[in-house]
């Protein structure tokens, strides 16, 4: 489908001249201006300009241009997206990469240390290996580093403080530490409290 800002299939060639020129003259274009380029009167391309629809077609125009703009801006950032996309996959293959030579690093020292043979790490070197390992394989995985915990760090801690709690005052602690409503605090259970060990 053609174009508005195009020759329209009943304009004349120099109709189409005449729009032509006026399209180009940018912000500063004038009937005035164009006629007087044209040897032509500006009676006679106002005629064109009404008939024509100049104004609707230099609309036309520039929205072709801002949508061409646009479309070479989003082809720029899928461009630069995939290339960062390929970066990144290629540091996760690296991360990967790094994390198999230091559990491979970390399996030898260990069987040294085993072995009694003669050793350059201690327990804790290997130790840190393989903290080191696990971090580097999260995070070529997407895994996350884990550092961060997520939920409840201590479940088994909050239950033994809500039972002690419970037996020290004989009233049922709420979530938010407000004591349960006064009837509850007319019966007070004895629990045993014993430790949970990990």
């Amino acid at each position: 489908m053609p174009h508005p800002f195009e020759r329209l299939p009943r304009e004349s060639e120099k109709a189409f001249a005449a729009f032509s020129l006026y399209l180009s003259q940018g912000s500063e274009r004038s009937i005035a201006e164009c006629a007087r380029k044209l040897l032509k009167s500006s009676r006679l391309l106002r005629t064109w300009a009404q008939k024509y629809d100049w104004a609707g077609r230099v609309a036309a125009h520039s929205a072709h241009l801002a949508i061409v703009e646009r479309e070479a801006i989003e082809a720029v950032a899928r461009g630069k997206s995939a290339e960062w996309a390929s970066r990144e996959q290629k540091l996760r293959e690296t991360e990967w990469a790094m994390h198999e030579a230091a559990i491979a690093a970390a399996k030898k020292g260990l069987a040294a240390y085993m072995e009694r043979e003669k050793v350059y790490a201690n327990l804790a070197d290997i130790a840190r290996m393989l903290e080191i390992a696990s971090k580097l394989g999260r995070l070529a995985t997407k895994l996350g580093d884990g550092e961060g915990r997520t939920g409840n760090d201590l479940p088994t801690m909050r239950v033994e403080v809500t039972v002690a709690l419970e037996k020290i005052y004989g009233v049922a602690q709420t979530e938010s530490g407000l004591n349960s409503p006064p009837e509850a605090a007319a019966k007070p259970a004895i629990v045993d409290v014993e430790e949970v060990k990990p």
